[in-house]
């Protein structure tokens, strides 16, 4: 007999210890090599744990149990022989393809009207639904549990939620209350704790304030109006908010180091680049994967880093490394309809950016009152190291940009003083 010890490995520097989220096996499953066998939360981000060898799994530790870096948390018997019925993924797929084949047309002339539906062994999977079909469930009023998923696994997919709305749904399948006083308590994950725990220390020590503006975004709605379609067909991207705002944020923060700087202990420390954090919204909680030198990158490269981080964070793939060493950060609030808010420091950095939503407003263009759309910009700062008159500075640097795009050509210069030389 030959016993496999699987330790949790390292997800990263200063991480001595992790959670088990999710056991996505069961004790005395045959697993496969390489195969996800449980999801491990870090104070950082989600990370699934690969068999390192095939054979027969015996569980050491419960999900839920805190568990230290290298500790064991599970053994593989790698002499065990695969149990007949468990032949390889691929394998299963093949038969399955055969028995649809080979099964006579006859057959289906004849079946009971109502068949009883076949059921599924359930998985870790089932019930979960797709980015756009939790949005469709959400903007309905739908319940989760209601709908039958024939995604791999059981996941439920957009099509899942269509078929199912087309349907109809009773009232007592949308989601509201249910008239009971029941209770239902959850366990706080580690990455939710660690969040709690980092947001009341920024509340606690540091002199955070927050100054706001309000930008006109014609500028920028009439360039993507204009360019959106020949942008996304060049780049194979689409051209958002996201890139214009980054790329606004980086020519300020060369004007205003200080917004770009931190403290570390009597110090200050200041960054000659700009890791941009771009905190995304995933099935885990908030993220805020750091944009790497954005200051170098083009609008169109800044879309891409921003859709390949947000798809990791999505997908639960999001690793420490992404989020680590950023010198400033970007929120975006409106996306879910936020007109105003004061967003929290991400620590160390000493202020963050937040974006809202774009409402049309009456404003006042050259003595006549005109109708804009309008967002409400909110920079948090700590005053300890940025005073009034940079955070200011720099917030009205943002807006000008915004509202004047070919600045962001000319390192935040007015493009007819580059053509004077002044």
């Amino acid at each position: 007999m030959s016993v496999l010890e699987m330790k949790v490995p390292s997800p990263g520097e200063s991480i001595s210890e992790v959670e088990i989220a999710q056991w996505l096996v069961s004790d005395g499953d045959y697993v496969e090599k390489d195969q996800a066998i449980a999801e491990v939360d870090s104070d950082k981000a989600t990370l699934e744990l690969p068999a390192e060898e095939s054979g027969i799994i015996t569980l050491k530790a419960g999900e839920g149990d805190v568990v230290k870096v290298g500790q064991v948390v599970c053994l593989i018997d790698t002499s065990a022989a695969r149990p007949e019925g468990a032949a390889p993924k691929a394998e299963k797929v093949e038969e399955k393809k055969e028995e649809v084949k080979a099964a006579p047309v006859a057959e289906k002339a004849v079946a009971a009207p109502n068949p009883d539906p076949v059921k599924k062994e359930a998985s870790y999977a089932s019930g979960t639904t797709s980015p756009a079909a939790s949005k469709m469930i959400a903007e309905n009023g739908l319940a989760a549990n209601r709908i039958n998923g024939t995604g791999k696994d059981g996941r439920i997919t957009k099509q899942d939620v269509i078929a199912a709305m087309s349907g109809g749904f009773s009232t007592a399948d949308a989601q509201g209350w249910g008239g009971s006083r029941d209770q239902n308590r959850e366990k706080m994950s580690m990455l939710r704790r660690k969040i709690a725990e980092r947001l009341v220390s920024v509340k606690n020590e540091t002199a955070m304030l927050t100054t706001f503006n309000e930008v006109d975004m014609k500028p920028i709605m009439d360039i993507r109006a204009k360019y959106k379609d020949a942008f996304a067909k060049h780049h194979e991207v689409n051209l958002g908010f996201m890139s214009f705002f980054t790329k606004a944020v980086t020519e300020a923060l060369n004007l205003y180091p200080a917004v770009n700087a931190q403290i570390d202990g009597n110090e200050m420390v200041f960054h000659n680049y700009a890791d941009i954090g771009i905190a995304v919204s995933s099935p885990k909680g908030l993220m805020v994967p750091v944009v790497r030198n954005a200051e170098q990158m083009s609008l169109a490269e800044i879309e891409r880093e921003i859709k390949r981080l947000a798809i990791k964070a999505r997908d639960g793939k999001i690793t420490p490394d992404d989020m680590t060493g950023g010198t400033f950060t970007i929120t975006n609030g409106g996306v879910f309809g936020s007109m105003l808010s004061t967003p929290i420091i991400n620590p160390p950095q000493s202020a963050i950016l937040g974006m809202h939503n774009v409402v049309e407003r009456p404003v006042a263009i050259n003595g006549k009152v005109e109708i804009r759309p309008i967002m409400y910009v909110a920079l948090s700062y700590d005053h300890r190291i940025i005073d009034g008159k940079e955070s200011v500075g720099f917030l009205v640097k943002v807006k000008e940009m915004l509202e004047n795009p070919e600045k962001m050509l000319f390192g935040a210069k007015d493009p007819v003083q580059v053509l004077l030389g002044l």
